[in-house]
């Protein structure tokens, strides 16, 4: 008993490291992602969809807030790769933690659900877990900047915005996605395989010609949206959202399409805005639907337990079951005759 005691609280460290270093490696693996589109708003290097912290988020959701060692292990490697740590670092890591952190904390407060198969699991994503604690993470980090001395104090806002809106869209386009990621079932069912090759087929070509065409048609990948939305939930929706923001987000670092001969920040507002809209979009209506589906099925179920209730409770009231009874009631009349 005491080698068995002893065997797991030497595993108990080794998971720990691992996750840990997995936590740390994804974190590191989105970073390098999104700093390969990158934009400078006001002289500070910014990305307007930033995946490590769309990563955290689903990171804290699954394994609990005892992973935050890597979420700083990750981020610090991030800034390495791209300067030369000083002491402003020490701000950023703070922030990049702490946000994800107050969006699982605020979450978990709310009772929120990792399957967002209710509304007000894909509404607490939304405005607690991006809108609200990202505000905590751009906050500590611009301000750590300006203090260092890194940008004046006039273009405070436009990097705070810029800064807010990456990790805000990282939260709403990447952590939905990994969720689902990780709570499908594998292998995927192979109901509907031709429509969700053709409606792929369809996304490979409408997204890129929609998010790169100069007449400015990024309306068109809406009904798009709305199929995967209707059809496969958010096991369609998430997946088409983020190829959906990952090619609106290279339109607009190239200047290209409905971005073209638009300042810096101009093409940070329109790209936001778009991104901000399709994922508000994509999210709530893919929660309502698995919340109206999941809320069917509940129906259907309790319907069938009525059911067989009804038919055990018949079954035992049959006519031999009855006999008996018939019997004593007719025969106080033959006594009377």
């Amino acid at each position: 008993m005491a080698a068995v005691v002893g065997i797991q609280e030497l595993r108990r460290p080794a998971v720990l490291a691992l996750r840990t270093l997995a936590v740390a490696t994804c974190y590191y693996a989105g970073g390098q992602l999104g700093l390969l589109r990158r934009l400078t708003v006001e002289g500070a290097v910014v990305t307007p969809l930033y995946p490590p912290t769309g990563v955290a988020v689903a990171c804290l959701l699954v394994f609990g807030l005892g992973c935050w060692p890597g979420i700083v292990l990750g981020a610090f490697f991030v800034i390495v790769s791209i300067t030369t740590p000083a002491p402003d670092t020490v701000g950023i890591l703070a922030g990049n933690t702490a946000g994800p952190v107050c969006a699982y904390l605020m979450l978990r407060r709310v009772g929120f659900r990792t399957d967002l198969g209710r509304l007000r699991d894909g509404l607490a994503l939304v405005f607690l877990g991006a809108f609200t604690a990202m505000l905590v993470s751009s906050t500590i980090a611009v301000v750590t900047l300006m203090l260092a001395g890194k940008f004046a104090a006039s273009s405070f806002w436009p990097i705070w915005f810029a800064w807010w809106t990456g990790d805000a869209m990282g939260v709403l386009i990447v952590t939905p996605f990994l969720l689902v990621l990780l709570g499908a079932r594998w292998p995927p069912p192979t109901a509907r395989w031709k429509e969700a090759l053709a409606f792929a087929v369809v996304a490979a070509v409408l997204v890129p010609a929609a998010t790169h065409s100069s007449i400015s048609a990024l309306f068109l990948v809406y009904p798009l949206l709305v199929w995967a939305a209707l059809r496969f939930r958010l096991a369609g929706s998430t997946p088409c959202a983020l190829f959906t923001s990952v090619m609106a987000t290279i339109a607009a670092t190239d200047h290209v399409g409905a971005f073209t001969r638009l300042s810096q920040v101009e093409v940070m507002l329109k790209l936001q805005l778009f991104n901000g809209a399709m994922a508000l979009t994509t999210l709530l209506l893919s929660a309502v639907i698995t919340e109206q589906r999941n809320t069917r099925l509940s129906v259907e179920e309790a319907c069938q337990e009525l059911a067989e209730a009804l038919e055990h409770l018949t079954a035992h009231d049959t006519p031999a079951a009855r006999a008996p009874v018939e019997t004593q009631k007719l025969r106080p009349g033959r006594d009377e005759r």
